[in-house]
Parts: structure tokens; C-alpha cells; sequence
């Protein structure tokens, strides 16, 4: 078959490599789309990837081509979308059914072979059926989906209150929606491009808030009457916005943290005094999974893409490039601001 390989840094080739077969236990399945995800980004355009050669990929979506002995759940023809995680299931933290903090855990298109390949073989628990009325591009979306969704469940998210969503990325797109789904009272969606706060607001967005105006504090704080919001979902990993989400906490507030930050970060103590004088809580969030594996997340995503409640939109898609044309999805990153938007890697194409 024909993947993507990573041989080094900024060296990835469209070339033939053997295809996978299902093993007992496992599914073969066709890939139709791969989300380029951030973490990809560094493995192939830096010096983050595990090993050479490599096949990154792990946002994905395709049809069962075969299966294995022993899988009795997907058949040959269901539609479906990958989830990466391949966890130890025997660890402590796995027997409490906390797979994203295993420390035995595999990760498909980092630790072993990816989707940004024509076929892709995985765990039968690893391929989660959509319906009909679910596309393949949203098949692809359902790893950002479940990551956002599990950001909300680590603070322990309840519907009725103000949330404010810092990063209108595609993970911040889903938070907005998830807090909507489950009752939000009111979510407004923080960024610095008019473009994605535009779509924000398509998708369901209250309000928008334009960081790079000189008065968004006020305007944010005035959405909430002055009390600040009663959730906090940082998305984007960046200094300014971890910060920020301090300040907009109302006081016995939740803060989520799903970005990944890339930098150092350092608190002033006014900075840090937010957490103790307001007395809010602050949570971390990784990956997306919850017992039974791989959790309700997926089973969510998957429910709410059918009814329409989980929103899809061809503007969360920058470009559709084909899998032969690989590179050069990964040289657009170079060139900074470049990318505006999820890519998906079409691996028919």
C-alpha cells in the first residue's frame, strides 16, 4: 500500500510500504481521512518523532475491510473512526479506568504505525461505528471531538452557568458546543481571528470576543455582570490565554486546561493570588477516554454528530490534500499563520 512515511526531520515520502493484515483481535480498515493534529506538526517539521521511519496519524476515519478472529462488534463495511489510544488495560490506572494516564499505553501514529496510509490495522475496541448520516470528514473530527468533551468531564462540567471557551481552534469549536449540548446558560468564545470568532458564533456561539482589542477585559466581564464565568476552557496552550482564563474565573470557579503549552510559563503573584482569592478549581485534561474503553466521549461524539446537536461545518476544514501530496501539507506549517484550519489527508487521493 502506499503511506506517508517520516524518514527524518522535514523528510516525509509518499511511498509503498507492506499492507497490514487483521490479526485475531484486530480490524483492518480502509482509511478515508487523517486529521493533521498539532502533535504531529513537531514529529515531522521537528526532532519529536519516536523513531525512523515512522507513519504519524491518528485522527481517522474509514470502512472495515476485513476483520480478525475473535472481533464479533464491527464488520466488514461499517463505517468508522479510529481511536489512538491503545492502552495496557492491566496498570493501576487502567483498572480504575483512567486510560489516558496509563504508563504502558501504545498511541497509534506516534508510537506505532499511522492513518496516513491507505490501510490502517487496530484494536477492535479502537474502531467506533458512526452512522449513515455521519460523512467521513466528521469521522475524522471525532479525536478532537472526544478531547474537548473530556476537558469538560475533568472539571465536572453542569449545565446553567456562563463559560467562556479561550481558543476558537477546533478543539475550542467543540468545547463551545459541548457546553451548549449540556445547558450552558451562555459560552462566549475567545480569539484573535475574526474568522474563527465568525464561526464560533455559526456554530452556536453566544458571544465572541476579539483578544486583540484593547478592551476585551470589560467586555468579556460584562457579559457575566461583573462575576466572571463559572467555567473556563483553555484550548489553545498559549501563555497569554492560561493567564487570562486566572483572571475570568468568577470566584468558586472551574478551569480546565486542555491545551498542551509549548513554552515556560511564569506567574506574577497577583497573577497567581486569582487562584486563592477566588477559591476556583483547576484541572488538567489529557486525551479522552473513560471506562468502558474507550468511553463515553466516543460514544457521545458519535450520537450527537447523528442528531445534528454536534455541529459540523466545511469552514473547520482548511484543505483536503491528497495522501500523495503529503509534503507539502507539512511544508504550509512552516510559513507561520499559514494554516487556518483543520487538514485532512485524503488517503483514496
Amino acid at each position: 500500500m502506499k503511506a506517508g512515511v517520516v524518514h527524518a526531520k522535514k523528510d516525509i515520502r509518499y511511498e509503498e510500504i507492506p499492507t497490514p493484515q487483521a490479526k485475531a483481535g484486530q480490524v483492518l480498515i480502509k482509511v478515508k481521512y487523517t486529521g493533521i493534529c498539532g502533535s504531529d506538526i513537531p514529529r515531522v517539521n521537528g526532532n519529536a518523532c519516536h523513531f525512523y521511519p515512522n507513519v504519524l496519524g491518528h485522527e481517522f476515519s474509514g470502512t472495515v475491510e476485513a476483520v480478525g478472529k475473535g472481533v464479533h462488534s464491527v464488520f466488514a463495511g461499517d463505517r468508522v473512526a479510529g481511536v489512538p489510544l491503545v492502552p495496557c488495560l492491566s496498570c493501576e490506572d487502567c483498572q480504575k479506568g483512567n486510560y489516558s494516564l496509563c504508563k504502558n499505553y501504545s498511541f497509534i501514529g506516534s508510537r506505532e504505525y499511522g492513518s496516513f496510509a491507505e490501510y490502517i490495522a487496530v484494536p477492535e475496541k479502537n474502531a467506533v461505528k458512526f452512522s449513515d448520516e455521519v460523512t467521513f470528514e466528521q469521522g475524522a473530527l471525532f479525536e478532537p471531538s472526544t478531547v474537548a468533551l473530556h476537558g469538560l468531564t475533568c472539571t465536572g462540567y453542569k449545565g446553567g452557568g456562563t463559560v467562556a471557551v479561550l481558543g476558537g481552534g477546533t478543539i475550542g469549536l467543540f468545547a463551545m458546543q459541548w457546553a451548549k449540548i449540556f445547558g450552558a446558560a451562555k459560552v462566549a468564545v475567545f480569539d484573535i481571528s475574526e474568522e474563527r470568532l465568525d464561526l464560533a458564533k455559526r456554530l452556536g456561539a453566544d458571544e465572541t470576543v476579539n483578544t486583540k482589542t484593547s478592551d476585551f477585559m470589560k467586555q468579556a466581564m460584562d457579559y457575566t455582570n461583573g462575576k466572571g464565568y463559572q467555567y473556563i476552557f483553555e484550548t489553545a496552550g498559549n501563555t497569554a490565554t492560561i493567564k487570562m482564563a486566572f483572571e475570568l474565573a468568577g470566584n468558586k470557579g472551574k478551569v480546565g486546561l486542555i491545551g498542551t503549552p509549548t513554552n515556560e510559563l511564569t506567574f506574577s503573584v497577583k497573577e497567581w493570588e486569582n487562584l486563592n482569592r477566588k477559591e476556583f478549581h483547576l484541572t488538567g485534561s489529557w486525551m479522552s477516554y473513560s471506562p468502558p474503553f474507550p468511553g463515553k466521549e466516543w460514544e457521545l461524539t458519535a450520537h450527537y454528530f447523528k442528531t445534528g446537536q454536534l455541529k459540523f461545518s466545511p469552514s473547520l476544514i482548511f484543505k483536503v490534500i491528497p495522501l500523495s501530496e503529503i509534503a507539502s501539507a507539512f511544508e504550509m506549517y512552516r510559513t507561520p499563520g499559514a494554516v487556518k484550519g483543520k487538514i485532512l489527508i485524503d488517503s483514496e487521493r
